[in-house]
């Protein structure tokens, strides 16, 4: 066993004769786990692959097969097509089912939501409701001046938005009459 001609680095690049001697089985419990980290570089690998090819050989396990890719393309091409089945059309009993089912669906969700909903008014009701209404009816009357005054700083609500930009306006009917 050889110590000392191991590379420093747990990724280096491996020697042929250290992929040899782990071929052999002649490295220890270290030298084997560095070897094994060796084989993160390409060539160690190849390194690898060759001398198993050079084994083989001289083993006589490794004698080529002549005419694998002919004997290969052959048996591929006598292997059957799978194609797949075709779609089985729907029978006219389903389609009627079917049709069916649509429209009562639509015919529920129809009376679900007709029935639920509020009938509008009528458009005469509403204008004659609306004639009889004054804007002077509409508005609350403002009771304290001082709240008149000052209803711009009032924390009313969270959002002022534009309040704080419009005035209130009264009219007397006196003044109207002038």
């Amino acid at each position: 066993m050889v110590m000392g001609k191991f590379p420093a680095g747990p990724d280096a690049e491996l020697t042929p004769e250290e992929v040899s001697l782990l071929m052999d089985g002649e490295l220890d419990a270290d030298g084997a786990e560095r070897a094994c980290h060796g084989f993160r570089e390409v060539a160690s690998i190849q390194t690898w692959v060759c001398y198993h090819v050079i084994g083989d050989c001289l083993r006589g396990d490794g004698a080529p097969i002549s005419g694998i890719s002919k004997r290969f393309a052959a048996r591929l091409a006598a292997e059957p097509t799978v194609l797949a089945p075709s779609r089985a059309r729907p029978t006219p009993a389903a389609v009627a089912w079917a049709v069916a089912a649509t429209v009562a669906a639509v015919g529920v969700v129809g009376w679900v939501a007709l029935t639920t909903m509020p009938l509008p008014p009528s458009t005469i009701a509403t204008a004659q409701r609306a004639a009889d209404v004054r804007a002077a009816d509409l508005r609350r009357p403002v009771v304290n001046e001082y709240l008149l005054a000052h209803q711009e700083y009032s924390p009313t609500t969270a959002i002022q938005g534009v309040r704080p930009y419009l005035r209130a306006v009264t009219a007397d009917p006196q003044d109207a009459s002038k």
